[in-house]
């Protein structure tokens, strides 16, 4: 039986424990994982590998052994409770095996349960499974968790309450990182908010998002946006100190600034343009970084842009100037730009 993405998912979670099987399949392996994942959690709860009622095979070793998926479904387990062989990287090219275990099936017998890559409509594997009326086949798009799921996921990770902007951002964040990223997250989200009865906060997700930046970095831009140009100095140097190297820093110069860029110019306002972006900023970071956009305005901010691009292209150049004193005297100038309005 095929099943649809909103049956498929409820299905995961609340397995038909007298099916024969089910097959997972989709372009990303990743979300094929998870879904393989939650639902052998459902099907055959905690210990199953180490009470041998899961057993685990892939498609290469089926071809060498095509009695091996039939051996393992009649398999007689030492403890009680449901059965499963899991059976990655299937391909149409073992179509034959799967329908020989399915015509040898019965109840008490464990479940096959398969995961493949990209399988087209007229694929032999899915019509094994989708013809079958004891099992099941569903695709996996590349779309990304929707509310109802992201809640799922809080909820299995102990977070019953979360503030409607938190929503946003983690529906935002969803659509900008990988799916694994994304369970990682919510399951530290989860870790950083045990005891903690409040709702869950855009701060909170700042804090656990998994977002690459130096807090020095982070440090030196702010100060240079913000017009701290005596802040500047000091920063550099240990950056610098760190090995953080002009080039780098000027590469993160000029992200900082054409965000700032795309934040003054989106149509919803400056927080808005941060939370549209890929991957978005969130919480303090972004309320911080909306004040310097409307502070700057568009204007400023592309001065601010020439300035940093020819900055880029000296730091490149075969000149033979200090790189490190290039870069602070761009950041400083950067900072005293005429025309931002109230400093």
């Amino acid at each position: 039986m095929k099943l649809s993405t909103r049956d498929a998912n409820a299905y995961f979670k609340r397995p038909d424990t007298s099916a024969a099987g089910c097959l997972i399949f989709g372009d990303d392996a990743m979300r094929v994982a998870l879904k393989r994942q939650d639902l052998m959690a459902a099907l055959l709860g905690a210990n199953a590998e180490e009470e041998m009622r899961l057993t685990r095979m892939t498609g290469a070793d089926l071809r060498s052994d095509s009695a091996g998926l039939l051996d393992a479904v009649k398999a007689v387990g030492f403890f009680p409770g449901p059965r499963a062989v899991l059976v990655e990287g299937a391909t149409d090219g073992l179509s034959k095996v799967f329908t020989t275990a399915f015509d040898e099936w019965q109840q008490g017998d464990a479940q096959i349960i398969a995961t493949a890559g990209r399988l087209t409509a007229k694929s032999a594997l899915r019509k094994v499974f989708e013809g079958n009326k004891l099992a099941y086949a569903a695709a996996i798009y590349d779309d990304p968790p929707g509310r109802a799921e992201i809640e799922e996921m809080l909820k299995a990770a102990q977070i019953t309450d979360a503030d409607r902007e938190a929503m946003v951002d983690l529906e935002a964040l969803a659509r900008s990182i990988g799916p694994g990223d994304f369970r990682q997250m919510i399951d530290k989200l989860g870790l950083y908010k045990r005891g903690d009865a409040t709702p869950v906060m855009p701060a909170d997700i700042e804090a656990v998002a998994p977002l690459t930046r130096e807090a020095e970095l982070d440090d030196i831009l702010h100060a240079t946006a913000e017009a701290e140009t005596g802040a500047i100095g000091p920063i550099l140097m240990r950056l610098k100190q760190q090995g953080t190297t002009p080039v780098s820093l000027c590469i993160a110069a000029l992200r900082h600034f054409r965000a700032l860029h795309a934040a003054a110019i989106h149509p919803n306002g400056p927080a808005a343009g941060l939370q549209a972006m890929r991957p978005p900023v969130f919480g303090p970071r972004r309320d911080r970084m909306a004040r310097q956009a409307g502070r700057w305005g568009q204007g400023a901010l592309e001065t601010a842009l020439s300035l940093l691009v020819e900055t880029d292209l000296t730091l490149r150049s075969a000149s033979t100037a200090p790189q490190m004193a290039v870069m602070e005297r761009t950041l400083i100038r950067l900072a005293m730009l005429p025309g931002r309005g109230k400093r």
